[in-house]
């Protein structure tokens, strides 16, 4: 049974960023999120929501077929104190629309994961890297500064 824990932002990820409204949910956001639950993923809801506004979007998604394995903690009944502990969660994956080159989609998102998982990155074995494949392939800052 896989245990791995995704950390998911909410406004821009699982839904349209309307904050503080609730926008309408992203093209397969709660198909996928199901079907990593299926697949034993704990997901945590990570978002810079709070109070009202956090409780509003922990019932969108209960009402949307979602229950978090935690919302902005690392685990169900972690007690954050900000004198000994860092905001900051455990998690094996981020999803969030304001990663570097932006949101690619949920249907984007299920495939990276998926070969992460199929193609050893998460502990199975992965097939050496041939050489000989790539020996063409000229490297990022060679193009960039034609070397």
């Amino acid at each position: 049974m896989n245990n791995k824990i995704i950390a998911i932002d909410f406004d821009g990820t699982i839904v349209e960023d309307k904050y503080p409204e609730i926008g309408k949910p992203m093209i397969f956001a709660f198909e996928t999120m199901r079907k990593l639950q299926s697949k034993g993923f704990r997901l945590i809801l990570w978002t810079y929501r709070h109070g009202k506004r956090l409780d509003e979007a922990v019932q969108f998604c209960y009402k949307n077929g979602i229950e978090f394995y935690a919302v902005n903690s690392s685990f169900e009944g972690e007690i954050f104190d900000k004198e000994t502990q860092s905001r900051k969660i455990n998690a094996d994956y981020f999803i969030d629309d304001r990663n570097l080159g932006g949101f690619p989609g949920w249907g984007e998102v299920y495939e990276i994961i998926k070969e992460k998982i199929e193609f050893g990155v998460e502990g199975r074995q992965v097939q050496p890297y041939s050489k000989t494949k790539h020996k063409n392939k000229r490297g990022f800052f060679s193009r960039i500064f034609k070397l």
